[in-house]
């Protein structure tokens, strides 16, 4: 048994509970066993000073890349839940669309074995919606559920085929898991690889439309209307999409949303000069697109925050543009590109982006973490939400580099993080 862990003199925030205040958090056992201003430090506690510093529920995202089986040249299960624990993620949903899928129980489970042995993040499988991600023939998904598999998704790609998506909004009602669906018309982005407009033009590169997005979105809404079951949007980068989900919330359809870091704050003017660090599905949109969806997020009609971590290797990225891979290299970015994206400029509160990095999660995914609740797992973030500091993408420590923020001034360090109540990351230089 472990010594209980007490956590004084921080800043708690902690919208589940409508807590912001000067107060201690006392762990017991791996959870929360209280929290307030006034509260006893047992004999044997192990004392961690927060002073200066603000604690919250530990991140969560329910949508990163892991790349292993497979990709491992990329990033493994080990590098990306270390890179998790860097950027105050706790809790991780790893997509199914490794080499090859993980579409059968034996590879959920693998994923699960493996996260827990890193010691690092919670790392948790998501099932291949389809056989091979193939789109043809839905997966066992009761078998997968039973392995551990948190929903089912066949992102890196949509769902195309109708039937097969009313079947699968039908089908995991059973198991009370949601559909995370990759939004797009394959029919209309064929050969894209930037947002269709002026500056594709320009660069002579094919681009992708919004509808291609929005289409997707307008269809998959109707089938949730029609079956029920959980829908959830990911990375929602389109204004007309907006327009969609809002019509789902205002009819309380079982309709969730996410939103990356990325598309929060830039935009298509990145990709001139050809760069491929500022290529990725989808692709970055216009102001007009960035300031849509920082609204819905902060109205509620996108529901949470989600990484997208796609790492890849150095060589790949330094391809012609059109050859490169989509994706960036998110985990240890991601909160300090939402402080400058959505607290410095006023559109949200600190409590508000914890609420949509930890709390909505949990809540929409019915997890029990995102929260400091008495009895809760203790997992736990420590941060600095005022200091500034620059991406350096060598210091990562995932296994991949390929970010288009290199240099830049980011506001809000992580300090620490615990997972279970065992402390799992110490920033350098504060340990």
């Amino acid at each position: 048994m472990s010594r209980p862990l007490y956590i004084e003199g921080g800043r708690v925030v902690d919208p589940s509970q409508d807590i912001d205040d000067l107060a201690a958090v006392l762990v017991v056992d791996g959870r929360i066993e209280a929290v307030g201003a006034d509260i006893s430090k047992p004999d044997d506690a192990e004392t961690l000073d927060a002073t200066g510093l603000t604690i919250s529920p530990g991140l969560i995202d329910v949508h990163v890349h892991l790349r292993e089986p497979g990709g491992e040249h990329k990033e493994d299960i080990a590098t990306g839940s270390k890179a998790a624990i860097a950027g105050g993620f706790t809790t991780i949903w790893a997509m199914p669309n490794t080499d090859p899928p993980i579409d059968d129980p034996a590879a959920v489970g693998y994923v699960r074995a493996a996260g827990r042995a890193v010691r690092a993040s919670r790392v948790m499988p998501i099932g291949a919606a389809s056989i091979g991600q193939q789109g043809e023939k839905m997966t066992e998904i009761g078998e997968l559920v039973h392995a551990g598999a948190v929903a089912v998704s066949d992102d890196g790609h949509p769902v195309r085929n109708s039937g097969l998506m009313r079947r699968l909004l039908e089908y995991t009602q059973t198991f009370d898991i949601p559909v995370l669906q990759h939004a797009e018309d394959p029919g209309l982005t064929h050969g894209g690889v930037m947002n269709e407009g002026r500056v594709a033009t320009e660069l002579g590169l094919r681009g992708i439309p919004n509808a291609a997005e929005a289409a997707m979105v307008a269809r998959d809404v109707l089938l949730s209307e029609l079956t029920g079951g959980h829908l959830h949007v990911c990375h929602v980068s389109a204004r007309q999409s907006v327009d969609h989900l809002r019509w789902a919330k205002d009819r309380g359809l079982a309709v969730t949303s996410e939103v990356t870091p990325h598309h929060l704050i830039l935009t298509e003017e990145l990709v001139r000069g050809y760069n491929t660090q500022a290529k990725v599905n989808p692709p970055l949109r216009l102001e007009e697109d960035v300031v849509a969806v920082r609204e819905a997020l902060v109205e509620g009609v996108i529901d949470v925050i989600a990484t997208d971590h796609a790492p890849h290797h150095y060589d790949e990225k330094e391809r012609e543009f059109d050859d490169a891979p989509f994706g960036i290299n998110g985990l240890e970015t991601a909160f300090g590109l939402c402080m400058q994206a959505l607290v410095d400029p006023g559109y949200m509160t600190l409590s508000g982006l914890i609420d949509r990095m930890s709390c909505g999660p949990a809540r929409i995914m019915g997890l029990p973490t995102g929260s400091l609740r008495r009895g809760a797992p203790a997992d736990i973030v420590l941060y600095a939400p005022e200091e500034k500091w620059i991406v350096d993408p060598a210091r990562f420590h995932s296994r991949s580099r390929n970010t288009p923020l290199a240099g830049r001034e980011l506001t809000g360090r992580i300090q620490t993080t615990i997972v279970g109540g065992e402390i799992r990351f110490v920033a350098e230089g504060d340990a």
